[in-house]
C-alpha cells in the first residue's frame, strides 16, 4: 500500500524495536521498520544472518546471542527495549523460552510469530500481547483483496471489528455523508474522508463525495463487508 496512506499516518509513532530471529519474516520485519525510520535492533543465533542483515542495511544494529539466555538478553539491553518481535515461529522450544524471557524480564510490548494453533495457544498463556500468524493472516487477506477490491487497506482492531479505507463508491459520488447515514444503514462510522496524503478527520456531515476520494470506516467486518459489496 502507498506509505501516504491515512492508516500509515496513524501508525507513525517513534519506538525502538527488537526483532529476535532474522530469518525471511524477521529481515522482511526489520527491513521495513528500519526503511520508515524507526531503531531496529536485529538478533539472531547465527553470525551470519546478523552480518547479513548489517551489510544490507536493513536493521540499525544487530547483534549474535542466544535468546533462550536470559542473562544474555539482559546483558544485551533487550528488556529495556520498548517492543520486542519473536520472528522463529518455526522453533517451538526457542519461541517459547524466548518469549517467557522477554514477559519476565518486563518488557512492554512482546509480538511472536507462531506455527500452529497449539504455539499460538501457549504463547497466549505466558501473556504476549500480540500473536501473529503469517501463513493463516496471509491467507485470510488474499482472499479479502480478491472479493473485496475496493477495500485500499485495512487494519483489524480485533477478530471482529476492523479500520478499513475503501474507495468511494460510485453510488456515493456526489452525496453528502449526511444524505448516506452510513452508521443507520450500515452499522459503520466515518473516521475521515481524503485524498493521498490530506485527509479531513471528523469530516462534516455536510461534505460531499467525489470521485477518488478515500472513505476511511470503523465497524464490524460483516457491516464493511455488506457495505463494500452492496456497492
Amino acid at each position: 500500500m502507498a506509505n501516504n496512506r491515512f492508516l500509515n499516518l496513524l501508525r507513525q509513532e517513534k519506538r525502538q524495536f527488537a526483532v529476535i530471529g532474522l530469518g525471511r519474516f524477521g529481515r522482511a520485519v526489520c527491513e521495513t521498520l528500519h526503511a520508515n525510520g524507526y531503531d531496529v535492533l536485529g538478533i539472531d543465533q547465527d553470525p551470519k544472518l546478523v552480518a547479513e542483515a548489517l551489510a544490507d542495511q536493513v536493521v540499525g544494529n544487530a547483534i549474535s546471542l542466544d535468546s533462550t539466555d536470559d542473562t544474555a538478553l539482559r546483558e544485551a539491553g533487550i528488556f529495556e527495549i520498548e517492543t520486542v518481535i519473536v520472528a522463529i515461529g518455526n522453533y517451538l522450544k526457542e519461541s517459547i523460552i524466548t518469549c517467557l524471557n522477554l514477559k519476565e524480564g518486563g518488557v512492554k510490548s512482546v509480538v511472536a510469530k507462531v506455527s500452529s494453533d497449539t504455539h499460538e495457544k501457549i504463547l497466549r498463556r505466558l501473556g504476549v500481547d500480540l500473536i501473529v500468524f503469517p501463513e493463516h493472516e496471509a491467507g485470510q487477506d488474499l482472499a479479502y483483496t480478491l472479493t473485496t477490491p475496493s477495500i485500499v487497506d485495512r487494519f483489524k482492531l480485533d477478530p471482529n471489528n476492523s479500520i478499513v479505507e475503501i474507495k468511494v463508491p460510485e453510488q456515493f459520488c456526489n452525496k453528502t455523508l449526511m444524505d448516506l447515514q452510513l452508521r443507520k444503514n450500515y452499522g459503520v462510522s466515518v473516521l475521515a474522508i481524503g485524498s493521498e496524503e490530506r485527509f479531513e478527520i471528523n469530516p462534516s456531515p455536510t461534505e460531499r463525495l467525489h470521485t477518488g476520494m478515500i472513505l476511511v470506516l470503523i465497524g464490524q467486518n460483516d457491516d464493511i463487508q455488506r457495505l463494500v459489496q452492496t456497492h
